[in-house]
């Protein structure tokens, strides 16, 4: 299904088109947190133990989690902490960039998993936060690159808001992958250097005064007059005949007073 980049005048048919895009990227976001949440709830209900869908770094089993681990998370706070950014960033990527999304987000979901196991300290990883950071470092970058009014917009927000995530690239907090921050942020890095010319950039909103055609105006008419084709004020010149002059009496400055 292709979606059509927005146009610049707010016509029928415009306003019909952003709309399809808001309810696209809502809904896809919104699938993409129901389903952490639904497996969190499962895993809760069960009795599963989240550690099983992680990534452990350099292990046969652990390769399992580099497609799992963005669904599993270590307590119920680490999902909330996690859900409304992600529903966010997802939104924004999918609205704005509804072509490069399509790559980029399982681009950065796998690569990602895949520079933990390969890279990342002996533990078990979890948690989409990997994919939070690379989503921001994707949306900032898009609008660096394409330099269209939307892309821009996006990426001050993004950076306004989730700015933070810069530093939880390094290691702060023992029990915090940032190996996995790390690998998302990269990821979207290179999503964004490969993806930022596959959507069509916005069409620019054209003035009638640009279509006008005009005449050329001679680089003369901007120039100061020389000095000797500027009058002088204060001389008179010649009178024509017949003309009569006006004078006005002199007034005398009154006497000084007593």
């Amino acid at each position: 299904m292709d979606i059509a980049p927005p146009t610049p005048d707010p016509t029928q048919a415009a306003v019909k088109l952003d709309r399809y895009r808001i309810r696209y990227a809502f809904f896809g976001a919104a699938a993409l947190v129901a389903g952490i949440w639904l497996v969190w709830l499962g895993g809760h209900l069960l009795g599963w133990r989240m550690d099983d869908l992680g990534v452990v770094p350099r292990t046969l089993g652990g390769l399992v989690g580099v497609v799992f681990a963005p669904l599993a998370h270590a307590s119920f706070e680490h999902l909330v902490s996690n859900t409304f950014p992600l529903a966010v960033l997802a939104t924004l990527t999918l609205y704005a960039y509804p072509l490069a999304s399509r790559a980029a987000i399982p681009w950065i979901w796998l690569a990602a998993g895949l520079g933990v196991w390969l890279l990342a300290r002996s533990s078990v990883h979890v948690g989409i936060s990997g994919i939070t950071h690379g989503l921001m470092f994707f949306l900032f970058l898009m609008g660096l690159f394409r330099r269209d009014r939307l892309g821009i917009v996006i990426s001050m927000l993004v950076f306004f808001f989730y700015g933070g995530m810069l530093l939880t690239v390094l290691p702060r907090e023992q029990h915090v992958s940032f190996e996995y921050h790390l690998a998302g942020a990269i990821a979207g890095m290179v999503a964004a250097i490969a993806l930022f010319r596959l959507d069509p950039k916005p069409a620019r909103k054209r003035y009638d005064w640009e279509d006008e055609d005009l005449e050329p105006v001679p680089d003369e008419q901007f120039e100061m007059p020389r000095p000797h084709d500027v009058p002088v004020l204060w001389n008179r010149p010649q009178q024509p005949p017949g003309a009569v002059v006006i004078t006005f009496p002199r007034r005398e400055p009154p006497p000084p007073a007593d």
